[in-house]
C-alpha cells in the first residue's frame, strides 16, 4: 500500500524519526527548521512522519542545518576514522607549486591527495598536502603558493575558509579589499566572497589552509582538471 503523497513507504526506511529526533535535539520547532530548509511545515511534517520521502538536495539541505551528514540521516554507520595524521617531508619545495585547489587556495579541496606523510598532489602549480583526516566536513591542507601563480584568479563557492602563514609574504584578496601577509598572520572568511590569494616573494608562501565546502565533489569544484597526485 502506498502512504499519502506519493511516497514510497521502505525507500528510506528509518529516517522518518530521525530527522524529528535531530530537530528536536536542535531546539528547532517545525517552522522554523522548515524555513531554514526553505520548505513548507506541512512539507516537513511528512517528511517527518514518513508520508513523504526527502530528495538528495533537501537530505543535504537538512543535513547541513541539523549539523550532522546524509549518511548520518541515512542511518549508515560512518567507518572508525584515525584522528590522527603522521608528518613527513612536506613535498613542496621553496619556488615549488602549491596544491590546494585549483585557485581555490582559499577554497580548495582535496580532491585526491594522499594524507600525512604521502607525496601531497599538485594543481596549476600549487603543491598541497593533506594535514588532516580525509572525507570530514572540515579540511585541513599544508600549501605552498608559488611566486606568481594564479595571482589574477577570483574565486567563489559555497563554505568557509581559514589560512596561517607560515613563511614567506601572502597576498590575500577579499572582495575589493587587499591584504598582506606575514608569517604568524591568518585570515578567516566566508568563501561566498570573491577571494585570491598570491605569494610576494619569489620564494613563494607557505601556509596552513583549512576550508569547508558544503557541496561536492571538491575536488571537481575546486582543484580543476589539471591535478596530479605527487
Amino acid at each position: 500500500m502506498n502512504p499519502p503523497d506519493g511516497g514510497v513507504a521502505d525507500e528510506l526506511p528509518g529516517i522518518a524519526p530521525r530527522l524529528r529526533d535531530l530537530r528536536l535535539h536542535r531546539g528547532l520547532t517545525l517552522e522554523a527548521a522548515a524555513r531554514r530548509a526553505d520548505l513548507s511545515p506541512a512539507h516537513l511534517s511528512r517528511l517527518e512522519t514518513g508520508r513523504r520521502q526527502p530528495s538528495l538536495p533537501m537530505l543535504l539541505g537538512l543535513a547541513r542545518i541539523y549539523g550532522t551528514t546524509v549518511s548520518e540521516l541515512l542511518g549508515e554507520m560512518p567507518p572508525e576514522r584515525d584522528a590522527i595524521v603522521r608528518g613527513g617531508p612536506f613535498a613542496g619545495a621553496p619556488g615549488g607549486a602549491l596544491g590546494g585547489t585549483a585557485g581555490s587556495a582559499p577554497g580548495a579541496g582535496p580532491g585526491g591527495a594522499s594524507g600525512g606523510a604521502s607525496g601531497g598532489a599538485e594543481a596549476d602549480g600549487w603543491i598541497y598536502q593533506q594535514a588532516g583526516g580525509s572525507g570530514r566536513a572540515m579540511q585541513a591542507l599544508r600549501v605552498r603558493v608559488p611566486y606568481g601563480a594564479q595571482s589574477d584568479l577570483v574565486r567563489v563557492h559555497p563554505g568557509e575558509e581559514w589560512l596561517y602563514v607560515l613563511d614567506g609574504r601572502l597576498r590575500v584578496s577579499l572582495g575589493e579589499t587587499v591584504h598582506d601577509l606575514g608569517p604568524g598572520d591568518s585570515a578567516h572568511f566566508d568563501s561566498l566572497t570573491p577571494h585570491r590569494i598570491a605569494a610576494l616573494d619569489r620564494g613563494g608562501a607557505e601556509l596552513l589552509f583549512v576550508h569547508t565546502l558544503l557541496q561536492s565533489p571538491s575536488a571537481e569544484l575546486c582543484l580543476g582538471s589539471g591535478t596530479h597526485l605527487r
